[in-house]
């Protein structure tokens, strides 16, 4: 039975659909609202402001791919639609960056799992960088909203091997452990969520908000890169793009695009929105534009099962623990997820080479493996990174790695080992170049205090770009307002994961998602009037 391909049937109905790559001479489009970016925020803002009856035109650096494309092909999945070909790391290659490129952002990759911001989490915004008006209490209705639009719920289906190994092992020790709600419907289980939804179960913004703003006659511009505002005073003139040349993401730069609109809406991401702005020269008298970015950095520890636990099946993130998310002192706390084992992604992760590698991949179904998502931008040693531009003006991120970080990592890894044994791991090994395989929790807690825990030894990866663009009511400590509009602009805001002061604590889609569609609504308001 062929899986109808909305994308595709919605392109045959006539949607005004463009592609760069096809774009041979100078041009010029113009709206109500310019959009950069279809990820979480910029998908759900296309939706809300082309309800309003805005003219809306979304622009999208990379390729437009659909259900049709999605064949569970890891080689392809990351080279079309992960940033730098899946290759993107911080300046000094220490942690790789898994980050979305295409049509729908990092919607169409991620895992699918969805939090609100936590409490604690909204309050040090208000107390470090006074931001007003964004709580628990103005967020709760927009959650609701996004929860029914995405159909975001529990999942009553019990958790694959994988995700059972962490909930077995907290179960054992004492920790908290729960189930982490998902956004999808009628979903196959496949666990390839990664490398795009084949089935349309995914509720990315590629198949809800998207297809809604084509339907109510958006343009969706993809393929064409945004980069630089014209600016004058205190208002944006033009956008100017270029096209892509070829799919690789060589810019044509004879065929400038100019794009005129009565508002500018940015949701590039937390890179991608601060290099525009940086590429653009915009005020920022304070030098805070790209500073503070946060990655919520990744440690993970594997280890050897006595039952088959075929990682790459099934749901891949189903069962989360907060256990050791807030600690009393002040360490840096992190939250407990697993990883999907797909051989390609699951090969990177032993942080092995040679036989010792071909070792531990022929063990791969009964391979396990924690992650530890570490909780940046809290503390004075966690200060994040910061954007900068490379010589060809493309953005690269400069993020420092602090005594109080490498902290975090020997205690993540510790716990994770102790929770696998728990569980009844034959073997553990943290994701280090010299780890060894130990067999019980007293061994591997002498190995792990004995690690050289340094940069390129030690597996560090993120999936969760934050900051660089943060909110605030202060301009001394931030780039936009509790309204996510630019200090010093009135037609620019900023809807995407950039405008967090910190990391948020939690995977951050559904937190972006409730923000632009509180912030999307008063603008489309204030448009209308």
């Amino acid at each position: 039975m062929a899986i109808p391909d909305p994308i595709q049937q919605g392109i045959k109905k006539g949607w005004q659909v463009v592609n760069g790559l096809k774009i041979t001479k100078p041009s010029v489009f113009e709206a109500d609202v310019v959009i950069i970016g279809t990820g979480a925020g910029g998908g759900i803002a296309a939706e809300i402001l082309s309800n309003a009856g805005l003219t809306v035109l979304m622009v999208e650096e990379g390729l437009l791919r659909s259900s049709n494309d999605f064949n569970m092909d890891e080689h392809i999945a990351y080279a079309e639609l992960y940033q730098e070909g899946g290759g993107r790391s911080t300046k000094d290659g220490a942690i790789t960056i898994m980050q979305g490129k295409a049509v729908g952002g990092t919607t169409v990759v991620n895992w699918t799992s969805c939090f609100h911001t936590p409490d604690t989490t909204l309050q040090f915004w208000q107390d470090q960088f006074s931001v007003t008006g964004i709580t628990a209490e103005t967020l709760a209705p927009w959650y609701q909203y996004i929860e029914k639009r995405l159909n975001i719920g529990s999942w009553d289906v019990p958790p694959n091997p994988n995700n059972a190994v962490l909930k077995a092992g907290c179960e054992k020790l004492g920790y908290q452990v729960a189930s982490i709600p998902r956004n999808v419907k009628g979903c196959w289980n496949l666990g390839y969520c990664g490398t795009g939804c084949p089935t349309n179960a995914k509720q990315s913004m590629l198949v809800t908000t998207i297809p809604t703003a084509l339907n109510n006659n958006a343009t969706l511009l993809y393929a064409s890169v945004a980069q630089r505002f014209n600016w004058q005073q205190d208002r944006i003139n033009h956008l100017i793009c270029y096209p892509l040349k070829q799919a690789n993401g060589v810019l044509n730069k004879q065929a400038p695009i100019t794009i005129k609109a009565k508002h500018y809406l940015l949701a590039a991401g937390a890179i991608g929105s601060p290099a525009i702005l940086l590429r653009s020269n915009v005020p920022d008298p304070y030098r805070r534009i790209g500073q503070r970015t946060f990655l919520h950095p990744v440690t993970m520890s594997a280890a050897q099962m006595s039952e088959e636990i075929a990682g790459y099946a099934g749901a891949p993130q189903s069962i989360y623990s907060d256990h050791f998310q807030w600690p009393d002192d002040d360490s840096m706390g992190f939250k407990l997820e697993v990883p999907p084992l797909q051989p390609v992604l699951a090969s990177v992760l032993m942080k092995k080479t040679g036989d010792e590698l071909h070792q531990r991949m022929l063990k791969l179904p009964y391979t396990q493996v924690l992650l530890a998502l570490l909780r940046d931008g809290f503390h004075p040693e966690s200060q994040g990174g910061r954007v900068v531009l490379r010589n060809d003006g493309s953005p690269v991120l400069d993020y420092p790695l602090t005594p109080y970080i490498w902290r975090a990592v020997k205690k993540s890894l510790l716990v994770m080992a102790e929770i696998q044994f728990a569980a009844g791991a034959k073997q553990v090994f943290p994701a280090h170049i010299d780890s060894t395989l130990t067999s019980n929790w007293l061994e591997v807690k002498a190995h792990i205090n004995n690690l050289d825990l340094v940069t390129y030894k030690t597996l560090l990866g993120s999936a969760h770009v934050m900051g660089g663009c943060g909110m605030g009511e202060k301009p001394y400590n931030s780039v936009v307002n509790s309204e996510s509009r630019f200090h010093y602009f009135d037609n620019l805001s900023i809807l995407d994961g950039s405008v967090f002061p910190t990391s948020v604590g939690a995977n951050p889609q559904l937190s972006i998602y409730a923000l632009s569609a509180l912030q999307s609504s008063r603008l489309a308001s204030e448009l209308k009037s």
